[in-house]
């Protein structure tokens, strides 16, 4: 490809790319670029949003460039605080391994892992002695730092800001210095990190690396930025059923975006699904197929299609629901269940606070029957036989 037709396939789901002349520039040279991507394994689950800069990395692999993927061991300890108006929740080490070796298999699914260099950054953050980390701190000042948008914000509301959150743009940085990077890669969210990546490059005397940055997926509230902590997501192993049922609940406003975010279909033909004279609807199962054929495969997309006609689009309760034993230890003296308790157990949602919280949306039922009362605990023979149904997509019979 020449050098326009590698920069048009670039700048899809790109919002920002500093700059394009450089990185034009670079990839002129003909030699194959360092393309990193940080990531913290701070979740279990690869999402559609996590997957838009794994997709973009993989751009740049099928171009011919070396993806560089670098698992934030270190730094996930400490936890990035882009777009948090408070301290994040610091993870051991033994949390963050538990969710390194999560999420390695699904990289997979969207990189060519054979190609990929994968590297952890405590291979060179911890080796650092208390001399290089004031070494490091020196070469930027406070008032750069507080240039963050989170952080001036924070600052602005008297909001407590800890000096470990100052460290994470210098951690990020060196990550960029350690592995001599041509191009970053990340979301909005981490231009100030990527930009201080630059900084610290140019110290060391190495030629700055581009930035390339895209855009933070909506998720499917349509509201928030698709988070695992939110519940608003669809995790690329999600069941095909789950997947296509989810991206079908998202708003119509969404749809334009996610078919640029999350999948290869020309731009040009998702306009032309999107006319006046065309129902959204079809769009969206167009959407969903897509999306389910590229983590599964076209045969699945079809069945998870007419799965979700039969079961939605019909009315009708699916036959088919997986059925789930109810825990024993979910039971108590008066053999009762609480709802909210058992739809954690079952792992229909994070934790008893967001199956509450689902509740009380009016997005979970019996059989027929809301259940709205997020305290509600019902007899466990009431429950044994009838399809709990939680959100719109995920159905258990229970027993």
């Amino acid at each position: 490809m020449t050098v326009d037709e590698q920069m048009d396939v670039l700048r899809r789901a790109t919002t920002e790319i500093i700059s394009e002349e450089a990185l034009a520039e670079k990839i002129k040279r003909g030699e194959p670029l360092r393309i990193k991507l940080g990531v913290d394994p701070t979740a279990r689950d690869v999402t559609l949003g996590w997957a838009v800069v794994l997709r973009k990395l993989r751009d740049f692999q099928r171009l011919g460039h070396q993806a560089v993927l670098v698992i934030g061991d270190f730094t996930a300890m400490i936890g990035d605080p882009s777009g948090k108006s408070k301290t994040r929740k610091q993870l051991t080490k033994e949390e963050v391994l538990e969710n390194v070796e999560a999420v390695k298999e699904q990289f997979g699914k969207i990189l060519d892992i054979e190609k990929t260099e994968i590297r952890f950054n405590s291979e060179w953050l911890g080796k650092m002695t208390s001399a290089n980390w004031l070494r490091l701190c020196s070469q930027v000042t406070v008032a750069r730092i507080m240039e963050r948008d989170d952080f001036a914000k924070r600052w602005a509301a008297h909001q407590p800001i800890a000096m470990h959150e100052l460290m994470y743009p210098l951690m990020q940085g060196t990550d960029s210095v350690a592995l001599e990077a041509d191009v970053e890669l990340g979301g909005n969210d981490q231009k100030f990190n990527n930009l201080m990546g630059r900084t610290l490059q140019e110290v060391a005397g190495q030629e700055p690396q581009c930035v390339v940055l895209s855009p933070l997926l909506v998720g499917t509230d349509g509201t928030e930025k698709m988070s695992q902590s939110l519940g608003n997501y669809v995790s690329i192993v999600d069941t095909p059923n789950d997947m296509f049922g989810k991206t079908m609940s998202i708003p119509d406003g969404l749809i334009l975006d996610w078919f640029e975010l999350c999948t290869d279909v020309p731009m040009e033909e998702v306009r032309a699904m999107l006319t006046e004279d065309k129902n959204p609807r079809d769009a969206k199962v167009r959407l969903a197929k897509e999306i389910v054929a590229l983590y599964h495969s076209p045969e699945a997309a079809q069945q998870a299609e007419n799965y979700f006609v039969e079961t939605f689009s019909k009315g009708n309760q699916p036959v088919e629901a997986v059925e789930a034993e109810i825990p024993t230890d979910q039971i108590n003296d008066l053999r009762r269940v609480g709802v909210a308790a058992l739809i954690s157990a079952l792992e229909l949602a994070k934790s008893n606070g967001e199956a509450r919280r689902l509740m009380q949306a009016g997005a979970v039922s019996l059989d027929t029957e809301r259940l709205t009362d997020p305290f509600l605990s019902l007899p466990v023979d009431q429950m044994r036989g009838k399809i709990l149904r939680v959100g719109r997509h995920q159905f258990r019979k229970l027993r």
